[in-house]
């Protein structure tokens, strides 16, 4: 049975403490490449498959050594920093037309990456706790991949509305320290946990 009140508290919780997170910063860099409906079918589809698991898994999640998950988080944010800081800078700074880039590789891009970033992340975990407290997989269900992708919607439509303003060269080098120091912040965790 659906409940809309259990649907909306899990909404409320999942937004709220996915919108500072990774999401919407790698929604905010795909989307100021590419456009943004194929970004969000895959960043869409990534997020079904995260809250599935974490509801089939229920607080299974919660067992995972917190230090061994934040060293691989810390790891991948180091890895995004260094691929942003490293690439090659086109001379170009225009976005890529719809008409360069596929449906099925622009939005496998976005699922891949939000498959891999969100693994075991907290809202994810947050899920799985939210399920198992409920009983409800449904409305739970419902409420978060709610959640989720209106933070993804929010980082991809705000990645578009930058580009009109601020230079993409800018964009991706602001976006390459904020991994840093998310990276620093996993890494501290991973070791002091």
């Amino acid at each position: 049975m659906f409940s809309l009140t259990v649907a909306a508290v899990v909404f409320g919780v999942i937004f709220l403490a996915e919108l500072p997170d990774k999401t919407a910063l790698a929604g905010l860099m795909l989307g100021t490449r590419y456009r943004a409906s194929y970004v969000f079918a895959g960043v869409a589809a990534a997020f079904l498959v995260h809250v599935a698991l974490a509801i089939a898994a229920g607080s299974v999640l919660t067992l995972l050594p917190h230090r061994l998950v934040q060293g691989v988080v810390g790891v991948l944010f180091l890895a995004g920093a260094a691929v942003l800081l490293f690439k090659k800078d086109d001379d170009e700074e225009e976005v890529k037309k719809p008409a360069d880039q596929s449906f099925w590789k622009v939005s496998g891009a976005g699922f891949m990456m939000i498959l891999v970033a969100e693994f075991g992340d907290l809202t994810q975990i947050m899920t799985a706790n939210l399920a198992a407290r409920y009983d409800d997989p449904v409305s739970v269900g419902v409420g978060a991949v709610l959640g989720l992708w209106a933070v993804a919607g929010l980082g991809i439509l705000g990645g578009r509305t930058l580009m009109k303003h601020i230079p993409l060269k800018l964009i991706t080098k602001v976006a390459a320290v904020v991994m840093l120091l998310l990276a620093g912040f996993s890494l501290y965790e991973a070791i002091t946990g």
